[in-house]
């Protein structure tokens, strides 16, 4: 199968940038799964779980919103937050989940539901990435 070159990036920094067979990212309007030549198109992304296949190889990255754009020879990703699933500090993602719980459960007048469901999503998706990667990992 002929590669195609996945380009994913945000404001701070390049976070990938090779030649992969499959990438399934989380559209506004579901999953949309690119293989080469796909029709090209642009569209918004949700925050969600974008998975990458490389030969044998596959890895995921937690990713929210942005956009994503097919051209003919390349797939371009411009996500405001993108992670891979070896950066991910499971940690810290169950703090911010704990964090979001408490905003949702004990809203404040001044809280946001919309920011706090934003933000017990993110790390929902940092939390499924990280613990995949996890699992998949060999133990010495």
């Amino acid at each position: 199968m002929t590669p195609i070159r996945l380009e994913i990036v945000t404001a701070q920094r390049e976070v990938f940038s090779e030649e992969v067979d499959t990438v399934v990212v989380p559209g506004i309007e579901g999953t949309l799964g690119i293989l080469p030549h796909h029709a090209p198109l642009m569209t918004s992304l949700e925050t969600g779980e974008l998975s990458v296949r490389k030969g044998s190889e596959e890895f995921s990255v937690a990713i929210s919103g942005g956009f994503l754009e097919v051209r003919p020879d390349r797939v371009i990703v411009l996500a405001d937050v993108a992670e891979r699933a070896e950066e991910i500090d499971l940690a810290r993602a169950e703090e911010a989940k704990l964090r979001a719980h408490e905003e949702l459960v004990n809203r404040s007048p001044r809280g946001d539901l919309a920011q706090a469901d934003a933000a017990m999503r993110r790390a929902l998706v940092r939390l499924k990435v990280g613990e995949r990667r996890r699992r998949r990992t060999p133990r010495p």
